[in-house]
């Protein structure tokens, strides 16, 4: 077991762990830390614990200090002179008239190095703005292209819900997140209802996911047959929030239809397993928006 802290550098960023030596850090403490591309400026926000060696990327680097106000200072400039190349770089990028969309800027905290994030459709020749850029700056620059989900993250925005975006807010990771979590909650199968801002699936759908697999897992799939308390019957439709099932009896005469908590019943017969090619359609259709 390994000594660690968890720092974050941006507003909902990934928490990386920090050997935090002989001191004291209070939680949301500012820090200086040691790092791969030099030193930076985070937030303490998760305290000193013990964490497995398998769970650490080594080797794991030190926190060199606590930031004064110094540190406090320069790291506020930073942001200042970092969005004042931001404005540089998009004018560059025009001159050069190159395909591509900045995102931010960012200077690393002892200014060795100034990086933009952009998107692009595809390959972007960006050799001579860099060699402009470094020009401009007398630093080392570094452009780096990232994805639809990560531009939404950085620039922010309201989701359809009404609420500032989750990943630019709190969701330090994206998780995977497949059609199948919204085909398994009873939402619309629809690529274009079920995608947020970024044109991916919703980041939402991951949070109740695992709760809903176990409800299905005691459910009966459609076209079941079923004991009840009242008879055999055929299940018709399925509402895995009310963990309940709406069943066609089995009654010549008249059409009988019942529900029934999944409690109350006992499967019979399952039906035929066949490839659900609406959801593999489904699932094409998504590849093809988000290529």
């Amino acid at each position: 077991m390994i000594k660690v802290v968890g720092v974050r550098f941006k507003k909902a960023g990934k928490i990386y762990y920090f050997d935090p030596m002989d001191l004291k850090i209070n939680q949301d403490e500012k820090v200086i830390v040691e790092t791969a591309r030099g030193m930076e400026f985070g937030m303490a926000v998760v305290l000193e614990k013990e964490v497995k060696d398998d769970e650490i990327v080594s080797p794991l680097k030190p926190i060199l200090r606590i930031a004064t106000e110094e540190d406090i200072s320069q790291s506020a400039e930073n942001k200042i002179l970092a969005h004042e190349a931001y404005k540089l770089c998009e004018e560059k990028v025009k001159e050069h008239n190159l395909d591509m969309f900045l995102v931010d800027a960012e200077y690393t905290f002892d200014r060795n190095k100034l990086i933009f994030y952009f998107t692009a459709e595809g390959r972007v020749d960006f050799r001579d703005l860099v060699k402009d850029l470094a020009a401009v700056f007398r630093t080392r620059i570094e452009l780096r292209q990232i994805g639809v989900r990560d531009e939404a993250k950085s620039i922010g925005g309201l989701g359809c819900c009404g609420k500032p975006l989750c990943c630019s807010t709190w969701l330090g990771e994206f998780q995977p997140v497949s059609i199948k979590m919204a085909k398994d909650q009873g939402l619309s199968l629809n690529p274009t209802k079920i995608s947020g801002v970024c044109g991916r699936l919703f980041c939402c759908l991951k949070y109740e996911h695992e709760t809903y697999e176990a409800v299905i897992e005691d459910m009966p799939e459609v076209s079941s047959i079923i004991q009840t308390p009242d008879g055999v019957g055929k299940v018709i439709d399925t509402n895995v929030l009310m963990e309940e099932v709406k069943v066609l009896m089995d009654n010549k005469d008249t059409v009988d239809i019942r529900k029934y908590k999944t409690h109350e019943i006992k499967v019979l017969k399952k039906p035929k397993r066949s490839q659900d090619t609406e959801l593999k359609a489904l699932e094409k259709e998504l590849k093809k928006l988000e290529d």
